[in-house]
């Protein structure tokens, strides 16, 4: 068994932490989706929150970011799996 002689040698490959961040921009993308839809007057309701994009769309695109964060950190890549 090889073990791993470098010093400062990161657990999670380059590769899985680029899936970490692009999964992180999905996140924040689903939570600006959500984002607005309130009314400036108080004394008037806005159906605009209860909109396709906020109720649906959004928490679809967040769950997506999170799968992927989930993979990216789970994955073990073709050339770790012998070693």
């Amino acid at each position: 068994m090889k073990e791993n002689t470098e010093e400062g040698a990161f657990a999670i490959p380059r590769k899985n932490v680029l899936y970490i961040i692009a999964g992180f921009a999905v996140m924040v993308l689903g939570y600006v989706l959500m984002a607005g839809g309130g009314s400036d007057d108080p004394n008037v309701f806005n159906y605009g929150m209860f909109s396709f994009r906020r109720i649906v769309l959004a928490p679809v695109v967040i769950l997506v970011g999170m799968v992927v964060e989930i993979w990216a950190i789970m994955h073990i890549g073709k050339s770790n799996k012998g070693e």
